[in-house]
C-alpha cells in the first residue's frame, strides 16, 4: 500500500493532511523562514541554502526573497535560473525550470490540483500535475502558471497572464487566459 507522500509524488489522489506531508511542509516552512531572512547574505551562501531544500539547484541559480513553496524538494532549477521577488511555487509534484529562464516578481507556479467531482473533493483529496518550463524562457511579473502546463524553450509569457495550456517553444503568449500574441497586441513588439 502506497503512503500519501508516494501517492502525491505520483500525481495520484492523496490527503495533504497526512502526518508525513504535514511534517515535510513544516520543515519547508522552517527553511523558508531562514532563507527569506537571509536576503542580505552573500550569493554563495544563499545558493548553498537553496541546495539544502530544493531538488536541484544549478550553477548561478538565484531566488530572491520572499520566496514561498510547499515542500521544495520537487523544485529543479537549472543553471542561471532567476526567480524575482515574491514567487510562489506549489510543488506537490515536480516543477522543472530550464537553464537561463527568468521569472518576474510575483509569479505563481502551481502543480496542486483538486478533483472536479464534488463528492471526491469533499473527502479533502487532491492531486498534482507537473509543470515544465524550458530554457531561456521569460515569464513576466504576476503571471500564473496552472497545473500540468509545459512552456517550451525561448517562449515569453506576458506579465499578468494566466497560462492554462502548453506554450510552444519560441512563442509569446499573453492575457487571461494566455493566448498567442499577434504583432498588433500591446507589449508584443520588441
Amino acid at each position: 500500500m502506497a503512503t500519501e507522500k508516494q501517492k502525491m509524488l505520483r500525481g495520484d489522489l492523496y490527503t495533504a493532511g497526512d502526518p508525513e506531508l504535514v511534517s515535510d511542509a513544516a520543515a519547508a516552512s522552517v527553511w523558508l523562514a531562514r532563507y527569506n531572512t537571509a536576503s542580505a547574505a552573500p550569493a554563495s551562501e544563499r545558493h548553498a541554502m537553496l541546495a539544502e531544500a530544493l531538488g536541484h539547484v544549478g550553477d548561478g541559480a538565484t531566488v530572491r526573497s520572499p520566496f514561498h513553496c510547499d515542500y521544495g524538494y520537487n523544485i529543479y532549477l537549472e543553471d542561471g535560473v532567476f526567480l524575482n521577488f515574491g514567487c510562489i511555487v506549489l510543488d506537490v509534484v515536480s516543477v522543472r525550470i530550464g537553464a537561463g529562464t527568468q521569472i518576474g516578481p510575483g509569479v505563481q507556479i502551481l502543480t496542486a490540483d483538486h478533483p472536479r467531482d464534488p463528492a471526491i473533493r469533499a473527502k479533502m483529496l487532491e492531486f498534482g500535475r507537473p509543470v515544465v518550463i524550458g530554457r531561456n524562457v521569460w515569464i513576466g511579473a504576476g503571471a500564473l502558471i496552472l497545473p500540468g502546463v509545459t512552456i517550451g524553450d525561448d517562449a515569453i509569457v506576458g506579465a499578468g497572464s494566466v497560462v492554462t495550456r502548453d506554450v510552444a517553444a519560441g512563442t509569446t503568449v499573453m492575457g487571461i487566459p494566455a493566448r498567442v500574441a499577434t504583432k498588433d497586441d500591446p507589449g508584443s513588439r520588441t
